[in-house]
């Protein structure tokens, strides 16, 4: 948000109150598309949308990624109004989790070098690498020491 707009707030006339705006954000939607024709299908129903900066739609991993001032909740319901199956993104890259093979994570239908994203999967606390990184203890301690 630039300066002007900061100052536009303040010194606006009107008799409505001001709105407060959405926030940039980007929204991944799993969505099965089989043609060409779906694929045009969805995303001339979400670049359609107000709000909707950026559409990218990669129909070999089945998703949607909308970059804009939109919630998620209506970008997934505007999918579904043409018709096709759809989700929020249900998956995370393979490097971010500590236990990519915990029961419920591994997936087979997800695209290659993701998992699903489930609690156990991510259970582990950085703070414990921190604290035995510089430990007298640790034989791999940082050579500063």
């Amino acid at each position: 948000m630039g300066v002007l707009d900061y100052l536009s707030d303040y010194f606006t006339i009107s008799s409505k109150p001001k709105k407060k705006r959405k926030a940039m954000q980007t929204v991944e939607i799993k969505v099965k598309m089989d043609c060409d024709g779906c694929e045009r299908r969805v995303k001339s129903a979400v670049s359609n949308m107000k709000g909707a900066k950026q559409v990218e739609v990669n129909r070999k991993q089945s998703r949607v990624t909308v970059t804009g001032y939109v919630e998620p909740n209506k970008v997934l319901k505007k999918v579904k109004s043409t018709g096709k199956k759809a989700e929020i993104w249900p998956y995370v890259p393979y490097n971010l989790v500590a236990y990519p093979y915990v029961a419920g994570a591994y997936d087979k239908k997800a695209p290659s070098g993701y998992v699903r994203n489930v609690p156990q999967a991510v259970a582990f606390a950085p703070d414990d690498q921190y604290t035995s990184l510089f430990s007298d203890d640790n034989p791999h301690a940082c050579a500063i020491m």
